[in-house]
């Protein structure tokens, strides 16, 4: 790629830019974000040889990519698990609760590769098994657990170990759990690892002070009013799934102390305590109707009133429920334009962008996990010059707007294009960050006799963009 001269400060201002992270990640401007060059000693990530001339591959690959973007035949892997994990000693086992579960979602999993390279339609389901264990544990089988995927509703094929442990031999206070998958040929497809889970003796059985929970995720759910602050027994709360956004009726949260719920007690709940939830509305001293969990069905448990102590109600295994806070990572990629039978993994994750200059020339820094300086970043169908800085760290020349068709200067609306990385070999990563070039205003030139628009047509248009190129810097942030 050509390199890109430096701006000319009496050239009028260039194109507007901005960033669209997704609503889970942040993206704001750090340290060189004033247009300077950005400090640090930079590689340049240069493409293993490919076959055939460069010209004819690199037309391939960005039809390849094009296709990709277009078909969406990604394949992602979701590692699901606790934030804590109580540890098991002597001869007992502590299987991890919730058991840490995987789900293979994506149209890609479903297609079987033809040499590496174009998919074919397949046989139906994972192509995939899978073994998950802790990091640095020897991998015998003693130590791992075979994942049986099976598909939901959705599509998506689920498994979990149930079976996982760590033992008091095992001295180290936080760890990861480790995702194999092998193609049913043997071939395999990556290692993929969880977050860290901190390892734990037992629960407290202490009152929990403010520094020991988790503030609320609030968000809007119809007529229940969220509030500020920590959730607390004998709060009103509402369980709301957060893929499919089905709620529960409002219920309050109650503790539970040897299969009995408390009613009296208000303090913040913390995680691995028991808890019940008791629906409102029953009259004082019936015990209460709780939620249950009765052969993968949720129904009404009616509670039996204890005789010596009101506040107290008798409740069965299935009315007390554990609370337990989560992480989930999730990795995504498409095998369809690799020509080689390399893992996936490491799989890059883009956490937030950081534009630096504007203008004629602009640079974006990827900030991330996994980089290394095989990686290439595209700007939709395009690629674009990028060097590779750090693990961390990736930093690209942002595409000039030519690239992607050339009536961009008679463009009136902002052009926005998906942000992904593409392996040496073709291995495509997608990402759920765009970019967008918002063009400045011209008029396209009107045909012989034509009348001339108004002066003050797109006046505040006009205003509003060149307060912000004055300074040769533009960034926009949607959150």
């Amino acid at each position: 790629m050509d390199p890109v001269p430096a701006a000319d400060p009496s050239a009028p201002p260039g194109p507007l830019t901005h960033l669209s992270p997704p609503d889970s990640s942040e993206a704001r401007p750090r340290s060189g974000a004033d247009g300077r060059s950005l400090p640090g000693s930079w590689t340049s990530c240069q493409p293993a040889p490919t076959p055939g001339s460069p010209p004819e591959h690199v037309a391939v690959l960005r039809e390849g990519v094009r296709q990709c973007l277009q078909q969406q035949c990604e394949q992602t892997v979701w590692i699901l698990h606790a934030k804590v994990a109580q540890k098991s000693y002597g001869n007992e086992k502590r299987f991890f609760c919730p058991p840490p579960c995987v789900y293979l979602a994506g149209p890609g999993w479903r297609v079987k590769p033809v040499q590496g390279q174009a998919h074919q339609p397949g046989e139906t389901g994972p192509t995939v098994c899978g073994y998950m264990g802790l990091d640095g544990a020897s991998g015998s089988a003693a130590e791992t657990q075979k994942l049986n995927f099976e598909e939901q509703p959705d599509s998506r094929e689920f498994g979990c170990a149930k079976t996982l442990y760590i033992s008091d031999a095992d001295k180290r206070k936080h760890f990861r759990l480790v995702l194999r998958l092998v193609h049913r040929g043997g071939r395999e497809l990556g290692t993929f690892h969880s977050r860290l889970i901190k390892v734990i003796s037992k629960p407290s059985q202490k009152k929990q002070s403010l520094k020991n929970t988790d503030p609320d995720e609030h968000c809007s759910q119809g007529d229940f009013p969220p509030r500020e602050g920590y959730v607390r027994y004998g709060s009103l709360v509402q369980l709301v799934c957060t893929v499919t956004g089905i709620t529960l009726p409002p219920m309050i949260i109650r503790k539970v102390a040897k299969q009995y719920a408390l009613l009296d007690v208000d303090e913040p709940i913390s995680q691995l305590h028991k808890c019940a939830f008791q629906f409102p509305g029953e009259p004082a001293g019936e015990g209460g109707t709780y939620l249950c969990l009765a052969a993968d069905k949720v129904v009404q448990f009616q509670a039996s009133p204890c005789p010596k102590e009101a506040n107290r109600a008798l409740l069965n295994d299935s009315s007390c429920w554990t609370i337990i806070g989560t992480e989930s990572v999730e990795f995504s990629f498409s095998t369809s334009l690799a020509w080689t039978r390399e893992p996936v993994t490491p799989v890059p994750l883009i956490n937030t962008l950081e534009l630096s200059g504007g203008g004629d020339v602009a640079t974006l820094e990827l900030h991330g996990e996994n980089f290394h300086a095989g990686l290439k970043v595209w700007f939709g169908d395009v690629e674009a010059e990028t060097m590779y800085r750090s693990p961390r760290s990736l930093v690209c020349v942002v595409p000039d707007i030519a690239a992607f068709g050339s009536d961009w200067r008679w463009l009136r609306t902002p052009i926005t294009v998906p942000v992904s990385l593409v392996r040496a070999d073709g291995l495509f990563y997608p990402s759920a960050f765009s970019f967008t070039y918002t063009p400045e205003y011209s008029a396209r030139p009107g045909p012989p006799g034509a009348p001339e628009p108004a002066a003050d047509a797109d006046a505040l248009l006009e205003s509003i963009h060149h307060e912000f190129t004055r300074s040769n810097f533009h960034l926009f942030i949607q959150t």
